[in-house]
């Protein structure tokens, strides 16, 4: 019940907020310093991760066991060549959800001769990073194995050449990130009251869910890495910029 109240209230907030048919594009809240650092600090974090993550990553899975579920999906959805579509997600998931995020949320504020650009990248940005930081801790946390490694651990006649990254599947980064662009870009282009407020969140789901079908494809998450990513990056894209840049009251 408390979760359905939840989903209730947020889906009345950006109702609240949904564009009008003549354009009145709101200010948002925001605090210049409190910002600046909530965005460096998670881009620092994020770094610092990347940086520490061959020292940090588990050189053992505790999550190991395979259920049938994403066991089905793996077998489903893997490519035959599996790093062609590792390849494309990386292309979708770094250069086109990004460029899609900032891209049309200024394409969106121009058309309604809208200002504040810096603030609309400033939220997307900081509910992106958070949500990376969020995904590397669980990485770590979990330390779920990747499903070709699970494959090729339990295949004598497998050459397996063990990495830092084997035992970080859940959940999917990609899939947290992409969302997270998504749904960030799309909450502040309705929270603005742009006319054009739904071409990112379609554009931008299109390409997370892209991205996240790729991964699987790449042979690099199981199904539920992927699921799990999805929720926790529109959660954190949708809330963020709720929390700290609801539109000002005048």
């Amino acid at each position: 019940m408390g979760a359905q109240r939840t989903v209730a209230a947020l889906v009345s907030a950006l109702v609240a907020w949904a564009p009008p048919a003549r354009a009145q594009v709101r200010d948002l809240r925001w605090d210049p310093a409190g910002d600046a650092a909530l965005t460096i600090g998670s881009s620092a974090l994020f770094l610092a991760g990347l940086v520490l993550e061959p020292r940090l990553a588990p050189t053992a899975c505790r999550w190991c066991a395979e259920n049938a579920f994403d066991g089905t999906a793996r077998s489903t959805l893997r490519w035959g060549d599996p790093s062609v579509a590792a390849d494309f997600s990386n292309v979708t998931g770094f250069m086109f959800a990004p460029a899609s995020a900032f891209g049309l949320d200024s394409l969106a504020a121009s058309h309604d001769r809208g200002r504040g650009l810096g603030v609309d990248a400033l939220a997307i940005t900081e509910a992106t990073m958070i949500a990376l930081d969020v995904n590397e801790l669980t990485k770590l946390l979990f330390a779920r194995e990747r499903p070709a490694v699970h494959a090729a651990r339990r295949d004598a006649n497998a050459r397996w050449l063990p990495t830092s990254d084997d035992f970080l599947s859940f959940y999917s980064g990609h899939a947290a990130s992409t969302f997270a662009l998504a749904a960030s870009s799309g909450t502040v282009a309705t929270m603005r009251g742009y006319r054009w407020a739904p071409v990112p969140w379609a554009v931008g789901g299109a390409l997370a869910a892209s991205t996240g079908y790729l991964r699987i494809a790449a042979d690099r998450h199981w199904l539920t890495d992927v699921l799990v990513g999805m929720v926790t990056g529109l959660a954190i894209g949708v809330l963020v910029p709720l929390a700290l840049h609801a539109p000002t009251r005048e």
